[in-house]
């Protein structure tokens, strides 16, 4: 399902730091997931997944942003199909460094 897909920010709350410039690189073998990310606020980053057999995402990501920091944390995605058969992901996240604060962000298959 996520296998050599492409998606973009379309929204995050503002402890967030990926943005409309950053783009996910996913691939996908059996139940396990894994993207690289950048674009933005991002140099540099990776998640790794696993997938329920209703398609959610539980993720681990890090990420070196443009301040030098190397930055972590945790995510749920939610699948949406939208009509014309691309991918929505509603995420919960949540830091595991800095502040540790959580949020919600959204990415869109392009």
């Amino acid at each position: 399902m996520y296998n050599n897909k492409v998606f973009r920010s379309l929204s995050n709350t503002d402890n967030g730091e990926v943005n409309e410039q950053t783009r996910f690189h996913y691939r996908q073998e059996g139940n396990t997931v894994w993207a690289e990310y950048n674009g933005g606020d991002i140099v540099h980053g990776h998640l790794l997944a696993t997938v329920s057999p209703n398609n959610e995402l539980d993720m681990v990501y890090h990420h070196v942003n443009q301040a030098g920091q190397l930055m972590t944390g945790r995510c749920h995605s939610t699948p949406e199909i939208l009509p014309d058969g691309r991918i929505r992901l509603h995420e919960r996240w949540q830091w595991t460094s800095g502040d540790l604060s959580s949020g919600e962000s959204t990415l869109e298959e392009i």
